[in-house]
């Protein structure tokens, strides 16, 4: 059994192709075929089900997989030790992020003094749902993840605080209020985001056991302000999905706090800290300094 036979085996698992995991990984279809035999010989199970070029996991596979993945994680901890020894000029940090809060405006601010002082650090991103980031982090398809916390499942670090905002047209009555309550926004057609902050809008609803009036479902933030700026509805978003200079560019819309204010704590969770790799501590302290 070798490293090489157990990436190759986590890989297959994730796509779930064999010419998309050759690709990825450099290998030809035959290597990937010879790996997996290797494997199921030397453990004397089957690890997939076969359908020409498309795989899934076999119930013992399912089982093996997490295993799998914690000694390639451990490789990779050990080799970036020794790269930590040497001042690690070279490596590589996966990074799960949900939604533009994360996305637009806090990687930029933090990638760039992590590039700055580790410009041969290769940072790949992975951009999902909350829901989605959490489970990556749990199967270590990445190091770290954007989190809301509290989130228990995890060991966590503090970013920073970010609120909530309503996003209304400006010829509606309560867009001339400094601050607008959850209740007044019930009479007009509303816009739930269905990317990171999805959730935590419904829950704001739920406490003050008040129905929007759910009329459109999007995901990126653009396409809301398009919405709004159009008359089309009102809509509640995270305040750090909006660049600084963006709202300029759709002179229909008012940004209000909610009142009350509410608030929520931003910040980056990994599956044990005891088991971080250098390059993912490096990231960290950057981040908690913003």
């Amino acid at each position: 059994m070798t490293l090489t036979q157990l990436e190759i085996f986590s890989k297959l698992a994730e796509l779930k192709n064999f010419t998309l995991t050759a690709q990825q990984l450099n290998i030809s279809q035959s290597a990937i075929s010879h790996a997996l035999k290797s494997l199921e010989k030397k453990w004397e199970t089957q690890l997939f089900y076969r359908n020409n070029n498309e795989v899934e996991l076999t119930v013992a596979g399912q089982g093996l997989l997490p295993y799998v993945n914690e000694m390639l994680n451990v490789s990779t901890i050990i080799h970036q030790q020794v790269m930590d020894l040497k001042g690690f000029k070279t490596g590589s940090l996966r990074i799960g992020s949900f939604g533009a809060s994360s996305s637009n405006v806090l990687l930029p601010l933090i990638l760039e003094n992590f590039s700055r002082k580790y410009p041969e650090i290769d940072v790949l991103i992975f951009e999902g749902t909350d829901k989605e980031v959490l489970q990556w982090i749990d199967e270590r398809k990445v190091d770290l993840g954007f989190v809301v916390l509290p989130e228990s499942r995890f060991d966590t670090f503090a970013v920073l605080e970010d609120i909530f905002v309503a996003l209304i047209p400006k010829h509606l009555p309560i867009a001339q209020q400094a601050a607008v309550k959850l209740e007044e926004l019930m009479d007009y057609p509303f816009i739930l985001t269905s990317a990171g902050s999805q959730n935590h809008v419904l829950e704001l609803f739920r406490a003050a056991q008040l129905t929007p009036q759910v009329k459109y479902h999007l995901s990126q933030i653009l396409s809301i302000l398009n919405m709004v700026n159009s008359n089309a509805a009102v809509s509640i978003v995270a305040d750090l999905s909006l660049d600084q200079n963006i709202l300029q560019l759709y002179p229909n819309i008012v940004k209000r706090p909610l009142s009350p204010n509410i608030k929520r704590s931003i910040g980056l969770a990994v599956k044990n800290k005891q088991q971080m790799t250098p390059i993912a501590k490096a990231f960290i302290e950057i981040a908690t300094q913003l």
